[in-house]
């Protein structure tokens, strides 16, 4: 049976379960950034949004943090799949750096984008992925797809919304 401490640590380092997705969890766990996205533009006033994003992006990689020891034991893997807290921290970049257009756009380009680059691992992504196994590493690479992602959705913006 499992103690209540290993029950939260397994629900936050799963992003409230849905990294325990049988399928693409890196991908059901970067939802849960969506989801503060969209609960930071829901109830937090535009002008003090960014700086609830930023916190938000700063709470999940000091839970990351914190939780990395205890997921690499658990899952007995250096950098588990189920361990999503970095794409959640990941994803989180893209609404932090772009911060005009239409919010459908920004969630749905931001999301895919960041996935996509999350999963070929463009340069540094890949150099990090491969030789930093430790916290630092493990959420570096997400952040490094971000902004790869965040440039993504700027240019997309920029062509597809011209004004």
């Amino acid at each position: 049976m499992k103690s209540i401490k290993q029950t939260l640590c397994l629900l936050l380092a799963s992003a409230f379960g849905l990294g325990l997705a049988p399928i693409a969890p890196g991908s059901f766990g970067a939802l849960l950034g969506v989801l503060l996205h969209l609960g930071v533009v829901q109830y937090v006033t535009p002008s003090y949004q960014q700086g609830a994003l930023i916190l938000c992006l700063l709470g999940v990689s000091l839970v990351h943090f914190v939780l990395t020891p205890w997921s690499q034991n658990y899952w007995k893997d250096s950098d588990p799949g189920n361990f999503v807290l970095d794409e959640v921290a990941g994803y989180l970049v893209v609404p932090i750096l772009i911060r005009t257009g239409p919010l459908w756009f920004i969630v749905v380009a931001g999301f895919l984008l960041f996935r996509i680059f999350d999963i070929i691992k463009i340069p540094p992504a890949r150099q990090i992925d491969r030789t930093m196994h430790t916290g630092w590493g493990i959420l570096l690479d997400d952040l490094v797809s971000g902004l790869y992602a965040a440039g993504g959705v700027y240019l997309l913006l920029r062509w597809c919304f011209k004004g």
